[in-house]
């Protein structure tokens, strides 16, 4: 049992609680998954970008997967090698491609023709051949959010499967491009197999109609989006993930890449609060909070469900109530008509599968500062990031105000 008390009183809150062994057990089970099958698993900074995070995946043997060059500095501070960082992300800047060819990482995972030709361009510049990925979008509805769907043709991500595989030709033909993986990734929070498996049989089926045109990949990159319960979910077991990959695989000897995020830390956070007091507007029954949507904006943004629990006194009968923050917006909730018992001042409120796209998607809106990050590990509990002071707010705009 974690003390939330007992952190708080020392932290104070808003704050952000990881529990670092369970990360640890997830990693473990994931890479164990594989075994047998030359594999990296690329922990997606996306997901809970804190710099502790990723140096605790890093000394397990964990890649990264970067969606910004800011991810991949991430990395390279967090201890994680070169060769097993990969910059993926469908609207790469020229700087940000430069310093990725420069840093030498594993490869770009490239989204469109346009993107590749950028590519090459810089490559040529720098006199450097870029290892490359190409991104295939396999038209499979993931049936998840539409939110954090990407495999379809509506979404934004990948290239289709006859357009990747003109990239592919013209990568292996030119002299400043290295076409060395292939790379799909049809959304996040996954909780059905059966959208992975005909995903993996269509991109593997690319796969080998490019090895009869003497293109030989090396890396099969699976992507993330292993799904967690939230609540009631029916979850897939990384064994039955694998062995789905592995089953599509037959005859290809390449290594796999896997980019989870959320299965790795999402339920290893939890987001801490203190009540402020309860308000009542006719029939509706509101517990306000310290924390608010700058914090945690899943339930603003896809009305996403998280488990509360509070830490409290009280033994009246929970009632539904509205879980709301002093951001000055309506979408400022982290639950509505949530059945809670009757709080006081002080009292403490737990958001659940918290540690990730939690602080990581945080604002500084309404002139908030951010939350601290505390990780717990081996029974101990350390402070990774400071709580944000209104001088850290204000220190990159105070020099230019005008007398």
């Amino acid at each position: 049992m974690i003390d939330f008390k007992a952190l708080t009183q020392e932290y104070k809150t808003p704050l952000y609680v990881y529990d670092f062994d369970y990360m640890a057990a997830q990693y473990d089970e994931l890479k164990e998954a594989f075994r047998g099958r030359k594999s990296i698993i690329a922990y997606a900074v996306k997901a809970n970008s804190n710099l502790s995070v990723v140096k605790h995946f890093a000394k397990m043997g964990s890649g990264a997967d970067c969606v910004s060059i800011g991810e991949v500095r991430r990395a390279f501070l967090a201890g994680i090698p070169a060769y097993k960082i990969i910059f993926s992300g469908v609207g790469k800047s020229d700087d940000e491609i430069r310093e990725a060819i420069e840093r030498d990482i594993l490869y770009i995972n490239v989204e469109s023709a346009a993107e590749l030709e950028r590519v090459e361009l810089i490559a040529k510049e720098l006199g450097k051949v870029s290892r490359i990925s190409i991104r295939v979008n396999p038209n499979i509805d993931p049936k998840t959010h539409p939110y954090i769907s990407t495999g379809l043709h509506d979404n934004k991500f990948g290239v289709d499967l006859s357009t990747a595989k003109r990239m592919y030709i013209l990568a292996n033909n030119s002299e400043h491009l290295d076409p060395v993986g292939i790379h799909f990734h049809i959304g996040s929070q996954l909780t059905e197999l059966d959208p992975i498996r005909e995903s993996a049989e269509i991109v593997a089926d690319l796969v080998r109609s490019l090895q009869n045109i003497k293109i030989e990949l090396k890396f099969f990159d699976i992507g993330g989006g292993l799904g967690i319960k939230y609540d009631d979910e029916t979850t897939i077991k990384p064994y039955d993930y694998a062995q789905a990959i592995l089953g599509c695989l037959t005859a290809l000897d390449l290594t796999i890449l896997c980019e989870p995020g959320r299965f790795l830390t999402a339920n290893a956070g939890y987001f801490v609060s203190k009540v402020l007091y309860e308000k009542q507007n006719g029939t509706k029954k509101f517990v306000v909070i310290d924390g608010a949507m700058n914090d945690l904006l899943r339930p603003s943004l896809y009305s996403a469900y998280h488990k509360i629990t509070a830490v409290t006194e009280s033994t009246s009968e929970p009632r539904p109530v509205d879980i709301v923050g002093p951001v000055c917006e309506s979408g400022d909730f982290f639950a509505k008509d949530y059945p809670l018992p009757e709080l006081n001042h002080n009292d403490l409120v737990v958001v659940h599968s918290a540690g990730a796209y939690g602080f990581g998607m945080g604002s500084n809106y309404n002139t908030r500062g951010r939350s601290a990050e505390v990780a717990l590990e081996n029974g101990k509990a350390r402070l990774i990031r400071k709580r944000e002071t209104f001088e850290d707010l204000i220190a990159l705009e105070k020099e230019f105000l005008e007398d």
